[in-house]
C-alpha cells in the first residue's frame, strides 16, 4: 500500500507539474529553470507516461487550444522536439548524473553522440569517468576509444575486402573445377557409351521415359479440372444473377475473366511447348520410326 501510494504521489505530483506548466504564462520560464539534466528526466517523465495528453482540449496560455501531442507540447515550452528526443536519449545512455557532469564541463551534442555509438562497456567507462568530473580524463579516454574503434573498423573493412576477393577466386575455382567435372562426366559417358551394352542403357532411359510420362498425365489432369471449375463458376454465377439473359450479350465479372485468363494463357503454353518438342523429336527421328508407328503419332 505504501509503494502504491508513493506511485500515486508521484503520478500526482508531475500531472500537477504539467498542469502548473501549461497554466501559466510563464511556463517556459520555469522550467528554464531547471538545469537541463534534470528538466530532461522531467521531460522523459512526461513522455513515457503520456502525461502530456491529460492537457488535451485546455487552453494554452494565448488561448488556442492544446492537441494533447508531444511535439505540441514541447513547442509550449518553446523548445524543439528533436532537441527533447535528443536530450533524452543522451539521458537514457548515461544516466543522470553522468550527463549532468558532462554537461556542466561543456560536452556538446556532438561528442554525445560520438559517445553513444561506442560498445556498452566502453561507454560504462566513459560514465564512470564523467561522474567522477575530470574532463581531461573523459575527453582522453573517449578520444582513446574513437580512434581505436576506428582503426578496428578500417582493419574490419580491409578483412572483408580480403573476404570478397578470396570468395571471388574460390567461386572461379569451383566453377573451374564444375566445368572440370562435366567434361569428365561427359567423357564418362562417351566411355561407356562404347563399353556399356546399349539394352543396359536404354532400360534406365526407358524407365524416365514412363515416369515423366505418369507426371505429364497428373498435370494434364490438373489443368482439366481447372477448366471444369472454370466453367461450374461460370454457370453458377449466370444462375444466379436475376438479370441474365440466354439471349443477350453476356459479362462475366472481372475477377472471373482475369482467372479464365491466367488459365488459357497456361493452356497454350503447355500445347506450345508440346508441340516445339514433338516437332524436335519428328526432325531427327521421322525416318527411324516404324511406318505403323509413324502413322500413329502423325494421326495423333
Amino acid at each position: 500500500m505504501n509503494t502504491i501510494t508513493t506511485i500515486q504521489s508521484e503520478y500526482n505530483e508531475e500531472r500537477d507539474l504539467v498542469n502548473q506548466l501549461l497554466g501559466q504564462a510563464q511556463m517556459a520560464d520555469a522550467f528554464s529553470k531547471f538545469s537541463r539534466t534534470v528538466r530532461t528526466s522531467k521531460l522523459a517523465f512526461i513522455k513515457q507516461n503520456k502525461l502530456y495528453q491529460l492537457l488535451k482540449g485546455k487552453k494554452t496560455p494565448n488561448g488556442s487550444e492544446f492537441s494533447g501531442t508531444w511535439e505540441d507540447f514541447c513547442n509550449l515550452l518553446n523548445l524543439s522536439v528533436d532537441k527533447v528526443d535528443l536530450d533524452i536519449q543522451n539521458l537514457q545512455s548515461f544516466g543522470e548524473e553522468a550527463l549532468e557532469s558532462m554537461s556542466r564541463m561543456g560536452i556538446g551534442y556532438r561528442e554525445l553522440r560520438q559517445y553513444r555509438k561506442l560498445p556498452e562497456d566502453q561507454k560504462t567507462a566513459l560514465i564512470e569517468v564523467a561522474k567522477a568530473g575530470d574532463k581531461e580524463a573523459l575527453v582522453e579516454l573517449a578520444e582513446e576509444f574513437i580512434a581505436k574503434n576506428a582503426k578496428e573498423k578500417e582493419q574490419l573493412k580491409k578483412e572483408n575486402s580480403n573476404l570478397q576477393a578470396d570468395y571471388k577466386a574460390l567461386s572461379k575455382r569451383n566453377a573451374d573445377v564444375a566445368k572440370e567435372k562435366e567434361e569428365l562426366a561427359i567423357k564418362l559417358a562417351q566411355f561407356e557409351m562404347k563399353t556399356v551394352p546399349l539394352d543396359e542403357r536404354l532400360e534406365p532411359f526407358k524407365k524416365q521415359i514412363a515416369e515423366t510420362q505418369s507426371r505429364i498425365d497428373e498435370l494434364l489432369e490438373q489443368q482439366r479440372q481447372y477448366v471444369a471449375l472454370a466453367d461450374k463458376l461460370q454457370k453458377e454465377i449466370m444462375e444466379n444473377d436475376p438479370d441474365y439473359d440466354p439471349e443477350q450479350p453476356y459479362s462475366l465479372p472481372e475477377s472471373l475473366r482475369a482467372t479464365l485468363t491466367i488459365l488459357q494463357q497456361s493452356l497454350k503454353l503447355t500445347s506450345s511447348q508440346s508441340k516445339l518438342i514433338y516437332n524436335d523429336f519428328w526432325v531427327n527421328f521421322s525416318d527411324d520410326i516404324l511406318p505403323e508407328f509413324s502413322e500413329t503419332l502423325i494421326d495423333n
